[in-house]
């Protein structure tokens, strides 16, 4: 097909997030642009089994959760898995760029949100894309591109 839409990279998302007001929001603009959660939870073992249990094509994480592990800890292990991760943060961490793909940052709005997701999908895809205002993207490795 001359003009059919791109193929997705990222269609499988978990959502990790502490405030159930933002996971919520987060849940309803991914399922509007046509993404699967797999599931939402809002600690660092929750992520895990979520993990363990489905394929997932990008986690979007908060550095802070519920609990005593963080985002950050998170990002170590999406990264030996070779999950991709976005932070979503107000905070993100000084070594983001070795641990994830990029950082959204709080506040944000859902035009925002679309948009990163778009830029996150094309750079995933090692397509140029240009980041909306708020979301930094970072080189992306290898395995964080499905190569």
């Amino acid at each position: 097909m001359l003009f059919g839409k791109r193929k997705r990279i990222v269609k499988r998302v978990l959502i990790i997030e502490d405030e159930p007001l933002t996971a919520f929001d987060n849940e309803m603009i991914l399922r509007d642009c046509g993404l699967e959660v797999v599931a939402t939870h809002d600690d660092f073992e929750e992520a895990l089994a979520a993990l363990d249990r489905e394929q997932v094509d990008l986690i979007l994480s908060d550095v802070r959760l519920r609990g005593d592990r963080t985002g950050i800890d998170l990002a170590h292990e999406a990264k030996k898995r070779g999950i991709p991760l976005l932070f979503i943060t107000g905070y993100p961490p000084d070594n983001a760029h070795e641990l994830s793909i990029g950082c959204l940052m709080k506040p944000y709005n859902d035009r925002a949100m679309r948009q990163a997701l778009e830029a996150i999908d094309k750079h995933l895809d090692g397509k140029p894309c240009k980041p909306p205002k708020g979301l930094q993207l970072f080189p992306i490795t290898r395995d964080e591109a499905g190569v």
